[in-house]
C-alpha cells in the first residue's frame, strides 16, 4: 500500500506544482498558485502520516516506511529551491522570462554553490532521520531499527560527502581557465580571444 502511495504523491507534486505555475504565469491568479504552493509540503506530511498510520495498525516496518519518511524530508530541505528552479524555467518557456542561469563553476560563487548544496542534503537527511527515528517505537523496536540502520548509514554518507565536497571548493576553489572573464562564476567573455592563446 505504501508504495502506491508514493507513487501517487510523487504524480501529485509535479500535478500540483504544474497547476501552481500556470495559475501564477497564464490564468494570473497569485492568490490560488500561492495555495498550491503552500500545498507541496503539505503532500509529503500527508504521505509520512500515512505510513505512521500503517505502522500503528500493525504493519511490518519495511524500506518503504523509511521512503515515505525520506519524501517529507527532502521536501524541507529541496522543495523550495526545487520550486524555484521549476518557477524560472516556467517563466522562460511560456511566460517570456529570462533564459535561467546554469549554476555557477568557478570561483567564489561555486563554492557558495556547494555549500548550498551541502545546506540541504543536511537539513534533508537530518529531517528524515528523525522521522525515522520517531517511526521506532510505533513498530517493532529494535526489529524496527534494524530495518531503518541502512538508511541511517546511507544518508549519513551522503551528508558527509556533501560537506567534504563543499569544503574542499572553500579550500582550492575552482580556477577559470587563464584569461577567462568571470561574473558570478561564469565564464563570460576572453580578455584574448581563445583562438590566439592556443597559437
Amino acid at each position: 500500500m505504501i508504495v502506491t502511495l508514493i507513487l501517487a504523491a510523487e504524480v501529485a507534486f509535479w500535478v500540483v506544482l504544474g497547476l501552481a505555475l500556470t495559475a501564477r504565469y497564464v490564468l494570473r491568479l497569485r492568490t490560488v498558485s500561492t495555495v498550491l504552493l503552500i500545498g507541496l509540503p503539505v503532500l509529503d506530511l500527508t504521505l509520512f502520516t500515512l505510513a505512521v498510520l500503517d505502522l500503528r495498525g500493525g504493519a511490518t516496518a519495511s524500506w518503504t516506511h523509511a521512503l515515505a519518511a525520506s519524501y517529507a524530508g527532502f521536501s524541507l530541505g529541496f522543495g523550495p529551491s526545487l520550486v524555484r528552479w521549476a518557477d524560472r524555467h516556467f517563466q522562460y518557456r511560456f511566460a517570456g522570462g529570462p533564459k535561467p542561469a546554469r549554476s555557477p563553476k568557478y570561483g567564489s560563487a561555486r563554492t557558495r554553490y556547494e555549500w548550498q548544496v551541502a545546506g540541504r542534503t543536511t537539513v534533508s537527511a537530518g529531517v528524515t532521520l528523525g522521522l525515522i527515528t520517531l517511526m521506532v517505537p510505533l513498530s517493532a523496536g529494535a526489529a524496527a531499527f534494524s530495518t531503518f540502520t541502512a538508511w541511517y548509514l546511507r544518508l549519513s554518507m551522503v551528508a558527509g560527502i556533501n560537506l567534504i565536497v563543499a569544503a574542499c571548493y572553500a579550500i582550492w576553489p575552482k580556477e577559470p581557465p587563464a584569461g577567462a572573464i568571470v561574473e558570478d562564476g561564469h565564464v563570460v567573455g576572453w580578455e584574448i580571444p581563445r583562438q590566439h592563446q592556443q597559437l
